[in-house]
Formats: C-alpha cells, sequence, structure tokens
C-alpha cells in the first residue's frame, strides 16, 4: 500500500499461495492495484442489476440454477467467509480454518424473499467492510500463511480470491443471465 495516496497495492500472486482450483482467480488483476478493483466492482455489480425488478431477479439460466439473487446472495457470504480468512491469516492465527459449503449456504439465506435493492446495498457495504479490513493489515502481514479448506492460502491470495471470484459471477451474470454490461 503506498502511503501517499492510500491505495491498496499488492503484489502478483504465486501459485502456490493458494489451492490450485483458485489460479485464474490469482492471476485476473495482475495490476496489483486490488484496492482500485474491489471498489470498481461495486459499481461493477450495481450496473449488471440496475433496473431488475424483484421479479427480474428471480431469473434463473436453467433448471437448477441460482437465481439472481441468489447469486448476489452467494456473493455475500462467500465474501465474508474470505475475509474472515483474510483477518485470521493476517493476524498470525495458525488455526486451521474449514471450508464451506456454498450449496447448502445459498438456500439457507433464503435470498429469494429479499428485495435485490437490498442485496446490493448489503453487497456494498460488505465490500467497504471488506477494503477497510485490507487497508489496515500491516505490510508485514501480507505474505503469512494459514490454512483454509485444506490449502494453503496466504492473506494477499485471499483479496485477489475475493476480487476474482466477484469477477467470475459479474460474468455469469452476463453471460447466462444475460444482463447487460452498463
Amino acid at each position: 500500500m503506498d502511503p501517499n495516496d492510500g491505495e491498496l497495492i499488492l503484489p502478483s500472486i504465486a501459485a502456490d499461495e493458494a489451492a490450485p482450483f483458485y489460479r485464474d482467480f490469482l492471476a485476473a488483476f495482475p495490476d496489483g492495484h486490488v484496492g482500485f478493483h474491489l471498489q470498481a466492482q461495486i459499481s461493477d455489480l450495481n450496473a449488471l442489476c440496475a433496473g431488475l425488478s424483484d421479479s427480474e431477479a428471480m431469473f434463473r439460466y436453467a433448471e437448477g440454477k441460482w437465481t439472481i439473487k441468489e447469486v448476489v446472495g452467494h456473493l455475500l457470504d462467500t465474501e465474508r467467509v474470505f475475509a474472515y480468512r483474510l483477518l485470521r491469516i493476517s493476524r498470525n492465527d495458525s488455526t486451521t480454518l474449514p471450508g464451506f459449503d456454498e450449496t447448502r449456504y445459498v438456500p439457507e439465506g433464503q435470498f429469494n424473499d429479499r428485495r435485490i435493492g437490498d442485496l446490493l446495498t448489503e453487497f456494498r457495504h460488505q465490500r467497504a467492510s471488506t477494503i477497510a479490513l485490507a487497508k489496515g493489515i500491516p505490510q508485514v502481514a501480507w505474505p503469512r500463511v494459514g490454512t483454509a479448506n485444506g490449502f494453503r492460502t496466504s492473506a494477499r491470495a485471499l483479496v485477489y480470491i475475493i476480487l476474482g471470484h466477484t469477477a467470475h459471477h459479474c460474468r455469469v451474470l452476463q453471460e447466462r443471465y444475460r444482463l447487460p454490461a452498463r
């Protein structure tokens, strides 16, 4: 992080700093300006869902797939889990952190009973919390490694995972749910 501008900048992540299935997430933001991208994704998600009515946000592109509301709810759940892992690992907590089953979390969240606007507002607040957490992490803590979901994971990798996960689902909302980029 450059103390002159307050922007969070992290170096690229080595492949061994997270589970192999996160490789694409780790490589998705090679410029290192993670603070900028974390902030920009709030607008990106809002733009994708702009103007959707609650009934339109109940769309699912195929039987058994999540609705748009459930995708946003999944982003909320996942960001909370990953931010918690970031907190624990950056604080040098060596406790092995469990995984979570998003296929069980989404139905339990009952996101379809909520308004899409409320879910987007909650995402904005959650992301602001994630950004505040990340900006407050000391430089010495970024390379720290812990175990999450059975895999070695660095604190800095978790920021890239959060970014990559959100970018992935924004692409899914565009490609499969046919939401227009604005």
